[in-house]
């Protein structure tokens, strides 16, 4: 039996623009220890990201050596940051610095859209500093998440519904993942709308669930500061299907995920996690199938992005003959391979011609 532990960690997690700064924001003024120095706000979220410096960086960081973007749609991406997570010098550094932030504050506030990629190093790092960690994911509907990225963050590729396939399928990719990541652990779901709505509810729920001191014990100072702090005019962005054209096979299966979502809020039962399941196995299919009709342009992006490198060391372009194997040029009859490059301007020599065993 371990003993009690004062000491807690709330992870804020789920899709960026989800609502999860608002979230991280209200704990913040209700007592809990965002550690500092904090990310500046800008025009995307005036009134601040509530995301510690530290934190955005080391995940910044881990995605580079995982070649792993923030909103990623693949679903083996979780398993190469996985890996680039566990290794023993990384997880001796996240153990530091939070054992660090624990001597300023019992109850912290870690928020990060990246954060979900490594949980399972988060959650290793708390147990290790006698923490518990509990776990907030924020639920906003997926045309108003991939709206506002278009919104505040530009659109990927070459049109907008190239940007609007990517950030949905990278959204039911990151939903469905952090759900099961957070299994089994202190959780609760929290609609965006809800906290917009009337943030006292969910909140000081979170509070009694999470037996959060700070919230539970909140001054009415504190309070009526969160009350200036949430806007609902902060939810600026109601985009529907109609406004962010999908392919309708990835739009039914986002419907779906959101619908389960929304259930296991509701119900976090073990019928409502086999449902996610279900969806994150079917997900994961429709990617692979994806991937299956894209193969060709990504083997013609390669070959073109290795071109250009060659141009830019200034050596020459491969002609067609040279990707073709010596075992299999060798079998050209040396009169016709001798045709072929005088007609190419590449003549060689015949004793060039013969193959390479003859040659020795």
């Amino acid at each position: 039996m371990t003993e009690p532990t004062s000491r807690r960690v709330v992870f804020v997690v789920g899709s960026g623009r989800s609502g999860t700064s608002t979230m991280a924001g209200t704990l913040r003024t209700l007592g809990l220890h965002v550690p500092q120095p904090e990310v500046v706000a800008d025009a995307s979220n005036p009134k601040g990201f509530g995301e510690p410096r530290w934190v955005v960086d080391l995940h910044t960081e881990l995605l580079a050596r995982s070649n792993v973007q923030v909103s990623d749609a693949r679903p083996r991406a979780w398993l190469d940051t996985g890996t680039t997570s566990g290794d023993h010098a990384t997880r001796a550094r996240v153990t530091d610095w939070l054992e660090e932030q624990l001597a300023v504050g019992d109850e912290l506030v870690v928020k990060d859209p990246r954060a979900a990629w490594f949980l399972g190093l988060w959650r290793a790092a708390a147990d290790r500093c006698g923490a518990t960690p509990s776990y907030v994911t924020m639920l906003r509907p997926v045309t108003e998440v991939v709206g506002s990225k278009q919104t505040y963050y530009g659109r990927m590729g070459a049109g907008s519904d190239q940007g609007a396939v990517t950030r949905t399928a990278a959204w039911v990719n990151m939903m469905l993942h952090t759900e099961r990541a957070t299994r089994g652990q202190q959780r609760a779901f929290v609609h965006y709308g809800d906290l917009l709505d009337d943030w006292t509810r969910p909140v000081f729920a979170l509070g009694e669930a999470f037996d959060l001191a700070a919230v539970k014990t909140a001054m009415a100072v504190d309070i009526a500061e969160v009350h200036r702090f949430i806007d609902p005019s902060l939810r600026r962005v109601t985009m529907t299907w109609d406004d962010i054209g999908v392919p309708d096979r990835l739009r039914e299966l986002a419907d779906e995920t959101w619908q389960a979502l929304d259930a296991i809020a509701r119900d976090d039962s073990p019928a409502q996690q086999e449902r996610c399941d279900q969806l994150r196995a079917a997900y994961a299919e429709q990617y692979a199938e994806a991937e299956a009709f894209a193969h060709s342009t990504v083997v013609a992006q390669r070959r073109a992005a290795a071109a250009e490198a060659r141009r830019e060391a200034g050596q020459p372009a491969r002609s067609g003959a040279d990707r073709v194997p010596h075992a299999v040029r060798a079998m050209v009859p040396p009169g016709a391979r001798r045709k072929l490059r005088k007609a190419i301007g590449r003549e060689r020599s015949p004793q060039q011609d013969q193959p390479q065993q003859d040659r020795a």
